[in-house]
Formats: C-alpha cells, structure tokens, sequence
C-alpha cells in the first residue's frame, strides 16, 4: 500500500531529519515560503473555486496567516532550538539540567475544509521548525485546495520527509491504523474522539483543535456600533464557517432592538445584497447549506423571530441571518452552527449570562465587550474558555506570539509560534551529574547519621 510504503520511508528517514540544524530548517522554511509566493494566484483560484472565497478574503484570512508562521520561525528557531537551562534544587548541588526540545519523529496532520489552507500550513510550518517528518490530509470537501497543498509540497520536499494524501475518510482511517508519533487534528469534536482512540493504540500524543459554542457578551454601555462591526465581520467572514466565530451573542435586554437595528444596517454597509456580493462567501456544500437551513427552520418553528431576510441565493448560499426569541432548547443553542447564524440572546443580569455561559461546555472562544476592568475581570475569572479576546473577535487567533488551542470538549493541546513548535516537539529532561554529587550522601549502608541527614533535608529544603 502507497500510505504504508510512504510511512515506512518516513520512519528510517527520522533520524537524519531531527538532527537537521537550525539553518537547514529555515532554508526549508524559506523555500516553503518562496513556494507559497510563486503560487499565490493559484492558491486563490482554488479557494475560490472550493469556497467562493474573495482574494481579499484568502490573502487576509489563509495567506498572511501562514506567511507569518513561516517568517516568526525563521527569526526565533536559533532561540526555541537552544537547550533551556534549569535551577537545580540544594539537594542537587554541583548537577546542571536543562531542558532539550527534540521533534517527536514522524508526525500526521488532519486539517480541515473551512481554511483549508492556513490549517494545513500552520501545523505544517510548526512541524518543519521542529525537525519532523510529515504527512498531511486535507480535507476531501475542499478539493481544489487539497489538490494545490498536493502539488506544492511535493515540488518543495521529497516524499522521505514530507508527504500529503488525498482522499476521503477511509485515506483518513489508513492513516491513524499507522503508529504516528504524534498527530495533530482540526475538525469537530466527534471526530476528535475518533482520532484520540486512534492515537491511544499507539500511544501517540495528539493536538485537537476543536470547536465548541463561543459566546459573545455586551455590557449595558458598549458602544453599539463598534460591537456590531467587530461581530459581524467575525462572524460573517468565510460565512460563518470559522472555528473562533461568535457563536450566540448575550446583550442587556433593552438594548437588544437597538444591536438588531444597528447589525442590519452594519450587514447592508459590508455586502449590501449578500447573495449578489462578490465579498461573500459560500457554504462549502449542500449537505452543510441543508443542515444550516434546518437548524434555522427548526429554531422558527420553536418560537424564534427571524429578523433578516432568508431568502435565497442560489447554490450553497445562506444570507446572514439575525434570529431573536430562540428557546434554549433549540438546536441552534446546542450545537455548534458553523454558518452565518447569530442567535441574539438577551439577558437580565450579569448573573443570568453568566449562568448561560457556564451551563455550556467549554468554548474554543469567548468574547467580551466592555470598558469596564471589574466586569472583564469577573468574566475571566468566573468563567473557562480556550482563548479570549476582548472588545473584538476573532482576531486573538492571528497573533503568533499567544497560544491557540481549547480545553477539554474544544481542544487538547496549543499551537501557533513558538506553542507550535513545542507541540511538535519533545521536551527532554538532561541532568548533567558531577563526580561526587549531593545524592552520594545518601547511598547505603543507612546509618543513624543519615536518618538525621534526610530527616533535616525533609524539614529544611
């Protein structure tokens, strides 16, 4: 089988590629970077072709983001390669420990189709930093750019160290029977479940970039205008079809007419006629643009106001739809929606919202929108979430200097900058012991003297 020969390649080839030197890893870095650049167009047309995604939209959303992975590598592997020094404890007086960052080996990366590009190079770009050998699966529901993340790698890199195949679930199911030793994963929390079990048979480690419901909360004196224009934009990008979007928006209940208002004109301002613009995105297929419509539909038939207009707009369209009145019991407040839906919840109280929020499983997300200190703080402190961002959306997942990952249901694990490198990474624990080292005092025969001796290090240090 092609998958197995590959990986078997890949195995023998692990040693000569860990002890690549920072300069050969960031010649590959650079040659990737090169690569990308020379095929922009191409990049875009693929996008395009899979998502209807704008160039705009692919050079903000897929290309600066990677280009940026690659560049804050290549300026700080000298750094993240060096061994880390340790202060070592009394009792190991004379030793020197430091910490080794060695690449894990042979590593899988299943990305996903919403941005099929940036969640396959990121991790990717991570996994060269930290002397890897790879194999990568995109998405099947993304063609296009699967087929040009194909061409690209394998015009850059040879298959003995980088690899890439496409397919649908079962390529995906060959490849974690396969005893990686470490895969990352974006996708859906179910099928994160299904790659930890695969993982645990092997003991490989794993990174899951999952999802979850994020929540959105006003306070009472936010200016609405500006919320409206941070939210939208995050999200109505890529139509909704963003990991980090808003997921439901909680608002003071007088001023939840006032945000509904001031969002349809915000909507109109971005893209005027949606179905019309070329600045807005497409669902990825019909069987997702079905499930979006359903959860809408259902969440109408339980009692909700749907407060834009739903019309449609051809093929794999969904308008940018408001919805008020919805019942919590609703799919649309269970699950995760992954489309252009914003359930706008009102609430009472801070403790009414907050109580919401807590009720709910982790989120990936969570944003604030405030100018007050004491309410931002009580939200971070009385709440859990994987990322927060404060008086904006989205755009925490951009900066490479913080890590990126969930808890529990919305992820394991972080990634980004120098969190992608660890992720991929082994930190190797190295004590170096002089000729007579503190722990000598403690060899047999044990006497009275010693007892004293451990009793008085037990008490003291």
């Amino acid at each position: 089988m092609e998958i197995t020969r590959v990986f078997e390649q890949q195995k023998s080839n692990c040693p000569a590629i860990r002890n690549t030197t920072v300069r050969q890893r960031i010649e590959k870095l650079q040659k990737l970077h090169a690569a990308i650049l020379a095929r922009r167009s191409d990049l875009e047309a693929a996008l395009l072709n899979d998502l209807r995604k704008p160039p705009h939209e692919t050079g903000l959303t897929e290309l600066f983001q990677v280009t940026t992975e690659i560049k804050h590598a290549c300026k700080n592997l000298h750094r993240w390669m060096r061994p880390e020094p340790v202060r070592n404890p009394l009792t190991f007086l004379g030793a020197r420990g430091e910490v080794r960052f060695e690449s894990k080996g042979s590593v899988l990366i299943l990305s996903p189709w919403n941005f099929p590009f940036q969640l396959a190079m990121c991790p990717f770009v991570s996994a060269i930093a930290a002397g890897n050998c790879i194999i990568v699966k995109p998405s099947e529901h993304s063609p296009a750019t699967s087929r040009f993340i194909r061409e690209l790698i394998s015009e850059t890199f040879p298959e003995k160290e980088i690899a890439v195949f496409e397919g649908d679930h079962t390529v995906a199911t060959a490849l974690l029977e396969l005893p990686f030793d470490h895969i990352f994963f974006t996708g859906s929390p179910a099928v994160g479940k299904i790659v930890m079990q695969a993982a645990a048979k092997h003991l490989a480690s794993v990174t899951l970039e999952l999802g979850g419901k994020s929540p959105v909360l006003i306070d009472s004196s936010f200016d609405l205008k500006e919320a409206a224009r941070k939210i939208l934009w995050g999200k109505l990008i890529n139509a909704g079809q963003t990991c980090v979007a808003p997921d439901y928006l909680l608002i003071p209940e007088n001023r939840q007419r006032e945000f509904i208002g001031v969002a349809k004109e915000t909507i109109r301002a971005m893209y005027g006629d949606p179905a019309s613009s070329p600045d807005y995105c497409r669902i990825i297929n019909e069987r997702h643009q079905t499930r979006i419509r359903t959860l809408i539909q259902e969440a109408v038939e339980k009692g909700a106001t749907l407060e834009t207009d739903s019309a449609s707009g051809g093929e794999k369209f969904v308008a940018p739809t408001l919805l008020s009145n919805v019942s919590a019991e609703s799919n649309l407040m269970q699950e995760e929606i992954f489309g252009p839906v914003l359930p706008v919840v009102p609430y009472r109280s801070f403790e009414e919202a907050l109580a919401l929020i807590q009720s709910k499983a982790k989120p990936l997300s969570l944003y604030i929108f405030s100018r007050d200190k004491r309410f931002v703080e009580k939200v971070l402190r009385e709440t859990s979430s994987g990322n927060i961002c404060i008086n904006d959306v989205a755009v925490q997942f951009a900066n490479v200097e913080l890590p990126f990952g969930g808890v529990n249901s919305s992820g394991i694990g972080n990634s980004h900058g120098h969190h992608g490198f660890k992720a991929f990474s082994n930190e190797r624990a190295v004590l170096h012991q002089p000729k007579r080292g503190a722990m000598t005092f403690f060899y047999p025969p044990y006497t009275n003297k010693m007892k004293k001796l451990i009793d008085w290090t037990i008490k003291y240090l």
